[in-house]
């Protein structure tokens, strides 16, 4: 390990506050901290800051081909992580080469015009397509590898990935998947339909949202909630498991279901115990 790219929320004290410290710390063990991917030799990414940020700085890890460490100081931070005994232990461990790299399912997505012209983009956590007119939901066909199975009025579809499941996905009230696993969880926002339920796919499935000619005003896609695209009706969204994977860096052994529980604060006593 000899340079990382460091990418921090700018505005908030504690992500700041963290980079310098971070910063020096990964100096003085001899690793360069380079904010500009145009330098080179880059090992690591690491972003500070919430899951906003990591999402942003997933882009320069996916494309330069690197791990990426999120560090966090934002709310939730699901994504993100820190070692318990700070800055310090982190930076010997990034140093010493003392973490587990895993790798997390991506989402290819394109959009194709009704003029035929396309568009693409992709996904870690997901990609959401929806109303732009508060008034009138949008009008979709859902089509899973050529067969259509259901139609839906609705503000809007997701389309996540194991990773993106614990985000928008599940407040919208999809599952939570697995993140070593490989799937399309499709989610409808606030849908009346025949069948409106949200659906896992298989990694090998194509997942094709059609916006219906009858809409009233055309939708947007926002993908991982940074990049937008206008859908005209009468468009087709494609997502297919990506041909690129993000790969994470993880500090410590904790299970994933251990941080489930304690990101989320889940009564995991349940009814039984009053919740205890």
């Amino acid at each position: 390990m000899t340079r990382v790219l460091m990418v921090r929320h700018r505005h908030r004290t504690n992500a700041v506050t963290s980079a310098v410290t971070l910063a020096q710390a990964l100096r003085a063990r001899g690793i360069d901290v380079v904010e500009d991917a145009a330098v080179g030799g880059i090992d690591m990414v690491l972003a500070i800051g919430g899951d906003g940020t990591f999402l942003s700085a997933a882009s320069s890890a996916r494309a330069l081909g690197v791990p990426l460490l999120g560090v966090n100081a934002g709310h939730m931070g699901f994504l993100t992580e820190l070692a318990a005994t700070g800055t310090g232990d982190l930076a010997r461990k990034i140093a010493e080469g003392d973490f587990t790299v895993e790798e997390r399912m991506t989402l290819d997505v394109a959009m194709e015009r009704p003029d035929a012209t396309t568009a693409h983009d992709w996904a870690l956590n997901e990609a959401v397509i929806m109303h732009t007119d508060v008034a009138h939901p949008v009008h979709f066909a859902l089509v899973v590898d050529g067969q259509e199975v259901s139609t839906y009025g609705a503000d809007g579809m997701i389309l996540a990935t194991p990773t993106g499941s614990t985000a928008y996905s599940f407040s919208a009230g999809g599952p939570v998947v697995w993140p070593d696993t490989e799937a399309i969880v499709v989610a409808p926002l606030a849908a009346h339909g025949l069948f409106t339920r949200p659906l896992v796919v298989g990694p090998s499935a194509c997942v094709e949202i059609v916006v219906l000619e009858d809409t009233w005003s055309d939708p947007e896609m926002w993908c991982d909630g940074l990049r937008r695209i206008t859908v005209p009706a009468g468009a087709v969204v494609r997502a297919l498991v990506g041909a690129s994977a993000v790969r994470l860096v993880r500090v410590d052994d904790t299970p994933f279901s251990a941080r489930l529980v304690n990101k989320f604060n889940l009564p995991a006593r349940g009814w039984r115990d009053g919740g205890q």
